[in-house]
């Protein structure tokens, strides 16, 4: 193994890939200046192809190919660290393995960053879904948090009473949500027709229940175009992951622009438990934006106004949260908020929350029954 690997790095690091590598990664960056150009040739050209043919050749596999990936990546490099321990108690370490260890790391970074912007990235530069609706997008009031808050409260109330436990329990069976979302996303395409979605290529995470200790709960995989969702996590909440993950698979790299497109798409769907778990989301982050405005009062009293289901599912999932809490944790959800940070998304993990100032744009144009 150990000798493959080595002489393969050696092959790939004295051909014209080093030269390539590092071309493309001057072009992309150069590209990521221009998100009229991203959005034009990438996010409407030739991300939609590339999508396609990922989720054609891996979509009708039941298991996730992107989380094998990663296992056999986590392998490797197991495997280097106990290979490193073990030269240096044999002191066998010296500079031709130290150049050498760095050439394999140098070269690795760049095959990972332009593959990954080749196969997805770029879109984290793109003019995006406010481009697409002609949202005028911006700092908000105080009033206008005030005047989403009140109406999510009410949206989430209504669902609240109308959502029976058994189109609850219908997506226990994780086939029937994953279809349920996709069925979603052609009524939304009716009104949208940039939402299309097909093939699809959403499965269970293999990490689910990992992921409950590092605090994920869904993820997209750019090298396989597999959108992946914890199916441990609080029933409730499921659909609403689901589509925010199938977002990021039609280009929607940032958090808040993915959050939106999974209101858009909910909204669409006419099934109570969609949309409880939608509206169940937004109200969250609304009130979180209410505390961080430090109005505190008016934080109260909406929340007093809970119907008794939605009290009951925000307790359930804040036992969840605290049955995994965990010293790692912060450390996991500290250096992914430094990787929004480095694919412009400034607010960090925050950046989730900013579909607040979508929603508000939205309201302003469409009014607040469109919400």
């Amino acid at each position: 193994m150990r000798q493959i690997l080595r002489r393969l790095f050696t092959r790939l690091m004295k051909s014209k890939m080093w030269v390539l590598l590092v071309l493309l990664t001057i072009l992309i960056k150069f590209v990521s200046w221009y998100p009229g150009w991203v959005e034009a040739n990438y996010a409407r050209g030739v991300y939609p192809v590339i999508s396609k043919i990922l989720r054609f050749l891996l979509g009708w596999i039941p298991i996730s190919i992107g989380d094998i990936l990663y296992i056999a990546l986590i392998i490797i490099i197991v495997y280097k660290v106990c290979t490193f321990f073990r030269l240096l108690f044999k002191r066998k370490l010296n500079r031709k393995y130290f150049i050498l260890a760095l050439q394999q790391g140098i070269f690795i970074f760049l095959f990972l960053y332009v593959s990954f912007n080749l196969l997805w990235g770029l879109n984290y530069n793109r003019q995006g879904i406010a481009h697409q609706l002609n949202l005028e997008v911006k700092k908000y009031t105080i009033e206008d948090l005030d005047t989403l808050t009140s109406v999510l409260l009410e949206r989430v109330n209504h669902y609240a009473e109308t959502v029976t436990e058994q189109q609850r329990d219908t997506f226990n069976r994780k086939k029937k949500l994953f279809n349920a979302a996709i069925l979603a996303y052609g009524e939304a395409e009716k009104q949208y027709p940039f939402l299309q979605y097909q093939p699809a290529s959403v499965k269970p995470s293999l990490f689910s229940y990992l992921g409950n200790y590092l605090g994920f709960q869904g993820y997209y995989n750019p090298y396989s175009g597999e959108g992946q969702v914890n199916t441990t996590i609080p029933r409730f909440l499921e659909p609403y992951v689901t589509t925010h993950e199938i977002a990021h698979q039609l280009g929607y790299a940032k958090e808040n622009e993915a959050n939106f497109v999974a209101f858009l798409v909910c909204r669409a769907y006419d099934n109570n438990a969609f949309r409880y778990s939608l509206y169940y989301d937004l109200y969250h982050y609304a009130i979180v934006e209410v505390y961080r405005r430090r109005d505190t009062a008016l934080g109260k009293s909406l929340q007093k106004k809970l119907h008794p289901q939605v009290k009951k599912d925000r307790k359930a999932y804040k036992d969840f949260y605290n049955r995994y809490k965990n010293p790692i944790e912060p450390i996991i959800m500290w250096g992914y908020g430094e990787f929004l940070k480095a694919n412009n998304q400034p607010a960090g993990k925050m950046t989730y929350n900013e579909v607040v100032a979508w929603l508000v744009a939205y309201y302003k144009k469409f009014g607040t029954t469109a919400l």
